[in-house]
């Protein structure tokens, strides 16, 4: 990433001919060896950090006219804080390879209406403000010229996660980074789970569908059609629309039952989207026996009175305790010949708001949000738009 954003964009490739410490992590722009006063007038070194908006692959701009600041409060030369720097005391986590840059707090400071032209413009004045007492009282110099070529953790993804240090949770997206995910079935709820999951940074996803992909999927599919995709195996057809965006994807036409232990190896959790109950019991004794967790799904609908209503159910099985929620009967394990999710497909709504509860369940599982009331069961009726559920607390 060092070399590739120096060489297109001409902001930051002044700032390293003129001296910066520059460096990369993520989506931040990170320079060190800023020189500044603490209250006592003592020298101290601290870093600028500064948001990246990428454009393209390459090329990069501003946010705004904001930083964040690795150091205390600087002092200016009469033993006071340094005027017109708002902002204040702010905690953001970057990755391992900035752990020597402690960011404490923001600064924002707008020379004018129209703000910075650029990251040159931006760096430079900050500099001016913050080391400018310090130049003055120690001889400090903030050109170093020293350049940390190391980038923050290696990206599953092959666009740059801008949407992350924007909203600044890089800590909580990392709680995903050891994740091997099974998504089993990839018909309209699994092809959403598959879906959020590829926007997930977890470092690998498996899926697993031996059937083709055909017109009806395609109204219960998430993204843009390609005619040619119609007859493909669902395999090759979801591998190919998202290889672009991430790596770790791998897809393949294989049917799942209690004797595929091999595919599973490594995994840490599932997400079982089918909707043959014969097909989902030998899913779950085989992941039970791996002591793999999974979310269970799935949909019940029945026509009344001209219209559809039903249920979708969202069910968490434990490594500790699967069997004893299998055994509560809470999902189909038989197959039922009558079921109007098999003959209904414009419902791809419902398989939408379906994926959107289980990988809610199990963002709140890897602490990503926050879970007060630990549910293994949930159940969403249509009809009245209410959701109930059952915990571990209440048995």
């Amino acid at each position: 990433m060092f070399q590739r954003l120096v060489n297109h964009n001409d902001d930051i490739a002044r700032l390293v001919r003129n001296g910066f410490a520059v460096a990369f992590d993520n989506n931040y722009l990170v320079i060190r060896d800023i020189p500044y006063l603490d209250n006592q007038r003592e020298l101290k070194i601290g870093a600028i950090v500064t948001k990246l908006v990428f454009v393209d692959q390459n090329k990069v701009i501003q946010e705004d006219h904001q930083i964040y600041f690795a150091g205390s409060v600087p002092y200016n030369l009469d033993g006071n804080p340094i005027p017109n720097l708002a902002g204040g005391p702010i905690s953001l986590v970057l990755s391992e390879a900035s752990s020597d840059v402690v960011i404490e707090r923001s600064f924002s400071n707008k020379p004018n209406n129209t703000g910075f032209r650029d990251f040159f413009e931006k760096i430079e004045s900050y500099v001016a403000i913050i080391s400018g007492p310090a130049i003055d009282l120690h001889g400090a110099n903030p050109y170093t010229f020293r350049t940390v070529e190391q980038e923050g953790t290696d990206s599953v993804f092959k666009l740059s996660d801008t949407l992350t240090s924007r909203a600044e949770i890089g800590d909580l997206s990392a709680k995903f980074k050891d994740d091997v995910i099974a998504v089993i079935g990839l018909g309209g709820t699994g092809a959403y789970v598959l879906d959020f999951l590829a926007k997930t940074p977890v470092r690998e996803i498996r899926t697993f569908d031996l059937d083709r992909f055909y017109v009806h999927n395609a109204f219960r599919s998430p993204g843009r059609l390609e005619l040619n995709e119609l007859g493909k195996l669902k395999s090759e057809v979801y591998n190919s629309r998202y290889e672009n965006f991430r790596k770790g994807l791998n897809s393949e036409a294989k049917f799942i039952d209690k004797t595929s232990t091999t595919e599973l190896e490594g995994v840490t959790f599932a997400f079982v989207c089918v909707d043959k109950g014969t097909s989902r019991a030998g899913i779950f004794d085989l992941l039970i026996s791996l002591r793999i967790p999974f979310i269970d799904v799935g949909m019940g609908l029945n026509r009344k009175n001209g219209s559809l209503k039903g249920m979708l159910r969202t069910t968490y099985y434990s490594a500790a305790d699967g069997q004893n929620v299998v055994e509560k009967g809470l999902a189909e394990l038989e197959d039922t010949p009558e079921d109007m999710y098999r003959t209904n497909v414009q419902i791809g709504e419902l398989n939408a708001l379906n994926a959107c509860l289980a990988i809610i369940r199990f963002k709140q599982l890897r602490g990503f949000y926050t879970e007060e009331i630990p549910y293994y069961h949930l159940l969403f009726d249509i009809s009245d738009m209410k959701i109930v559920g059952a915990s571990s607390d209440e048995d």
